[in-house]
């Protein structure tokens, strides 16, 4: 059924180039049927867009853009508020970070798809007609896992216990530690076969999460926010000073953790992670006054901050698992080009997202004077935006307008498309691994981060 429905499927593409972009468009009145079955819709929509990507020098802009709005639901949402779907962009920003941002944005995206039969995307969660959940999937591995950290921190001291529990209190979706875990089963199985997670990979787990909460509870004192994760900070609650103690000692105990690994390789890593933290924090103060530099800027703090936790603590539990640098090299880039999409769909719910969703507030970037993704590509159609970025929006007014400009411009709409080209990029590395059901999940990951709505 599987070989017949993708015979079909490609005929009909090869007869009219543009035949995939209707299958897709009209998908929800049903014409997926006539092709295929429900279980073949997923390669029904890999092999579309490998045709699509050939004939995409031919595709309009505005083709491309519907169809892209259709895929991303933030960019849909957000279309459909303003009523420009199918509106062209403008030229992005240009900027020292890309040779060429332009070609990175609307490079075809058949150069990021895969043409071999073992690095298609799809190919085994397609073949069994069902997705592989990556949250299902890590949970087995992430039992008992806010317990274990507490554990580790085995605080006597009552304040201090208290604003641990706080923080740790088994209530989020783990997204980081899920990650690691799956990288450590899809390596596992790629080098041996051997899905099972080493105790040492859990730890970096842990050590990962441990690092990230201590990050936030530092950002929160620096930002002197009100609220994280829908409720208050512990800055509020208990004070700055007793706020900065606890993220120096969920570091510390995290450190500690770290050594008894062993692994000196692995202590490098994870100890890149705390550096680029500082300095990606250092970066966020500044900024650049030549406008092209500041894409870069931006990109370069996105990736200390928030993508070379998840890159390095991927690379951890590669080397953990086998001694290929080449495989450390996938874990690696995959977690980079993921936590740059993470950060910058983060950056785009800030402006398309309510505060209960968030469970911060909406716009608490501009306020903070930071000048993200979606205001960046803004400054191309309201270059007046460019003196609000050099003085952090901090005169009456400035919040109120930068906001309602990146709503009128395409920002947040090329902040997206930035994202996807990230998450492209993760899925061909991640795809270099042997086929498993983690690796799998690992590519539907991709899509998770693209599609939150939180």
């Amino acid at each position: 059924m599987a070989s017949r429905s993708l015979f079909l499927v490609t005929s009909v593409l090869f007869r009219n180039c543009n035949s995939w972009f209707r299958l897709h468009r009209v998908r929800g009145r049903g014409l997926y049927s006539r092709y295929c079955g429900a279980g073949e819709k997923v390669m029904a929509q890999t092999w579309g867009r490998r045709f699509l990507c050939r004939a995409h020098r031919g595709v309009s802009q505005a083709w491309a853009l519907e169809l892209h709005s259709t895929e991303v639901g933030h960019c849909a949402r957000v279309a459909r508020i303003r009523g420009s779907c199918g509106k062209a962009p403008p030229c992005p920003v240009t900027s020292a970070h890309f040779t060429d941002v332009r070609s990175l944005l609307w490079r075809p995206p058949s150069r990021l798809l895969h043409v071999t039969p073992r690095a298609c995307c799809y190919r085994k969660t397609s073949s069994e007609a069902k997705y592989t959940d990556p949250f299902t999937l890590g949970s087995r591995d992430l039992k008992n896992f806010y317990e274990d950290i507490k554990k580790e921190l085995f605080i006597t001291t009552k304040d201090l216990k208290e604003m641990c529990d706080y923080y740790f209190d088994g209530k989020g979706k783990a997204f980081r530690p899920m990650l690691v875990v799956l990288m450590a089963r899809a390596c596992n199985s790629h080098y041996n076969n051997c899905r099972e997670v080493h105790p040492s990979q859990r730890t970096i787990a842990e050590i990962s999460e441990m690092i990230h909460t201590a990050s936030l509870v530092h950002d929160d004192v620096i930002d002197d926010a009100n609220s994280r994760r829908g409720k208050q900070t512990v800055n509020q609650i208990w004070g700055e000073r007793k706020a900065v103690l606890a993220g120096d000692f969920i570091l510390s105990v995290a450190a500690v953790a770290l050594a008894r690994i062993g692994n000196n390789t692995v202590i490098q890593l994870i100890s890149q992670i705390m550096e680029d933290l500082v300095r990606g924090e250092f970066l966020q103060l500044g900024s650049k006054e030549n406008e092209n530099e500041r894409f870069s800027h931006y990109l370069e703090k996105t990736f200390k901050k928030t993508a070379s936790l998840i890159a390095n603590s991927c690379k951890a539990v590669s080397v953990l698992a086998c001694p290929d640098p080449a495989v450390h090299e996938i874990a690696f880039q995959y977690g980079k080009n993921v936590g740059l999409a993470f950060q910058l769909i983060d950056d785009v719910l800030d402006f398309t997202a309510c505060a209960n969703q968030l469970g911060k507030p909406a716009a608490a970037d501009l306020k903070l004077g930071l000048a993200t993704g979606p205001v960046l590509f803004a400054c191309q159609q309201f270059p007046e935006l460019n003196d609000m970025i050099m003085r952090r929006f901090s005169l009456p007014g400035d919040v109120e307008r930068a906001w309602q400009c990146v709503i009128q411009s395409d920002g947040v709409r090329q902040t997206t498309y930035l994202a996807q080209n990230y998450c492209n990029q993760a899925v061909q590395e991640i795809s270099k691994l042997q086929p498993s059901p983690e690796r799998d999940a690992l590519i539907q990951l991709t899509e998770i981060v693209l599609t939150r709505d939180k």
